[in-house]
């Protein structure tokens, strides 16, 4: 089949192939059909590795099925002509036509005619995979994110991996994708599953940004008494515009308007819902607001046309860029840290230091290379140097430490440890304020859990910026830092969430809890009488507000 017609084919049906959103696949993968059927983990809601797979009529050259032993058998047949493969192309194109979405999709990633593009994460395990039986416990993955330790952790305690991801006899469900079939069949107080169901209001861009808003808004208004001070927003966020809400669009528009090309200010436009680095660019001068701001206006009148409606445009924010940041060895850095919500009823909340990421190259604010602002490793994996110098991107926290007390301590007047005391301490507090922030909005079930990862970026006067909140961090170990640091995270956020859990139902004492090691506790559910008086005077604010908008309604 021609490379052009099958580059057309993954046009028509893009949204059903991708490993992550936002992936694009080269015409390196389009060769050969192969020879396996795809289990995609990473994209969890699109994911069929068992059952019967649906197939169109002309389709029926694969089947997937589990027997009556728990097997799961793969059968495949001749490769197939070039008639046959057009026949089902055009099935599926029609069905998709007729708003068959799920339909089509399955007749495309399912077909023996089609290309290895759509096979390309076909099963490590081989074409057989057992299905454990018998009392379990048992423990369900999806995905590849951390897959081997998590898997490591389960198998050591005597659990069972099934790869069904429609039983519903599982202990832990660690799923790295959410979707409605995640949380459909969990019974509370007898199951875990990983990522509260609506995370997104803390780790997506503008769920952060809307929540802490709010949070700032209502907190205002409310009597504190002698409790910890709530900080600003300004003094941690950057400050940052929603290109997806018209005022605020407007406003940063028109605040650029007397800008030229020797203007020294930058900007940095991030989409809320991707992460990676996908999507990001820099607005360096005029000329990159008025490119923008066209792009904009583009996605606008696409939008409005009632041929795309369905489609919902990209939503962006636009934050100020820290020009001036701390060096380490003359690069660029932040710090990745760690938010355990451990227990959601009660809410039990911890931080844990991760690791520090630093560029490849040295920091250049004129440079164009987008690896060289951005420090996150998928960024740097770009850099041709990068399997040279990849132990040099990953300090662990010890090493900053060091760093610091040698290179500023007296240069900068700043007490000595001054990573490990007072940058913990802000991060901590950052962090705390941002989970009360969200806290009246999680959903609330015993068994679900999150770790999310927090990035900091500290500047060259030593203040410290939240840049973002990512659910499902990274947990590659590809370098010695990183082999430290990830299976002893998992190992903890385990042990934690399972004791909790298991005192929970049994009604016993939660603390002191005897598997915490480096985790500490940030947010005690039990005991925060503080906390909940302030939860108590936002609700009555919220609602003397919603009883206002009533009246000026009638």
């Amino acid at each position: 089949m021609p490379s052009n017609c099958l580059e057309e084919i993954w046009v028509i049906f893009k949204g059903g192939c991708s490993t992550q959103a936002g992936d694009e696949m080269s015409s390196e993968c389009l060769p050969e059909p192969c020879n396996k059927v795809q289990n995609d983990d990473s994209k969890e809601e699109e994911d069929n590795q068992t059952g019967v797979v649906p197939l169109s009529p002309v389709c029926d050259a694969i089947g997937v099925k589990t027997a009556e032993d728990g097997l799961m058998k793969v059968q495949m047949e001749e490769k197939p002509s070039a008639d046959d493969t057009m026949r089902c192309i055009k099935v599926a194109s029609k069905k998709k036509r007729q708003g068959r979405g799920s339909d089509a999709s399955c007749t495309f990633r399912y077909c023996k005619c089609l290309p290895k593009m759509c096979f390309h994460q076909a099963s490590k395990r081989g074409q057989h995979v057992k299905e454990p039986r018998g009392s379990g416990p048992f423990f369900y993955f999806g995905g590849a994110n951390g897959a081997e330790i998590v898997s490591a952790y389960c198998e050591k305690r005597g659990w069972k991996r099934i790869f069904n991801k429609h039983r519903e006899d599982f202990k832990l469900k660690w799923c790295e994708t959410k979707s409605p079939r995640t949380y459909l069949n969990f019974r509370e107080g007898k199951q875990l599953v990983y990522q509260i169901p609506n995370n997104k209001v803390l780790t997506t861009k503008i769920g952060l940004l809307s929540s802490l808003r709010e949070y700032e808004r209502v907190s205002s208004k409310v009597n504190h008494g002698r409790a910890l001070r709530k900080l600003k927003m300004k003094e941690f966020i950057p400050t940052t515009f929603r290109m997806d809400v018209k005022e605020e669009r407007e406003s940063f528009f028109a605040q650029q308007e007397g800008m030229n090309n020797n203007y020294s200010e930058m900007w940095i436009c991030k989409p809320t819902g991707l992460n990676q680095g996908r999507g990001i660019f820099l607005l360096r001068s005029a000329e990159d607001v008025a490119a923008l701001k066209l792009k904009l206006q583009h996605k606008g009148e696409l939008h409005g046309n009632k041929k795309m409606l369905h489609r919902q445009p990209q939503a962006y924010v636009v934050q100020h860029y820290i020009q001036q940041p701390l060096l380490l060895r003359g690069k660029k850095f932040d710090v990745r840290s760690y938010l355990l919500i451990a227990c959601t009823s009660p809410y039990m909340v911890f931080f844990r230091h991760g690791y520090v990421r630093l560029t490849c190259d040295h920091y250049d604010p004129k440079s164009h290379n987008l690896s060289a602002h951005l420090t996150n490793q998928y960024m740097q994996k770009k850099n041709p140097l990068y399997s040279l110098v990849k132990e040099d991107t990953v300090w662990s926290m010890e090493s900053f430490n060091a760093y610091v007390n040698e290179r500023f301590q007296i240069a900068d007047d700043l007490p000595r440890d001054w990573v490990l005391g007072p940058f913990t301490r802000c991060m901590q507090q950052i962090m705390t304020q941002c989970f009360l922030a969200v806290k009246p909005k999680l959903d609330r079930k015993l068994g679900f859990f999150d770790l999310i990862g927090c990035d900091f970026m500290v500047d060259q006067d030593f203040k410290v910026w939240l840049l973002e909140m990512n659910c499902n961090p990274a947990l590659q170990v590809n370098c010695e830092v990183l082999k430290e640091v990830i299976p002893n995270t998992i190992a903890e956020t385990l042990d934690l969430t399972l004791e909790i859990f298991n005192k929970c139902r049994l009604r016993q004492q939660i603390l002191p809890l005897a598997c915490q090691r480096d985790f500490v506790l940030l947010y005690n559910g039990l005991h925060s009488s503080e906390s909940n008086n302030t939860e108590n005077g936002h609700k009555f604010i919220k609602k003397k507000e919603e009883d206002k908008k009533r009246e000026a309604r009638l």
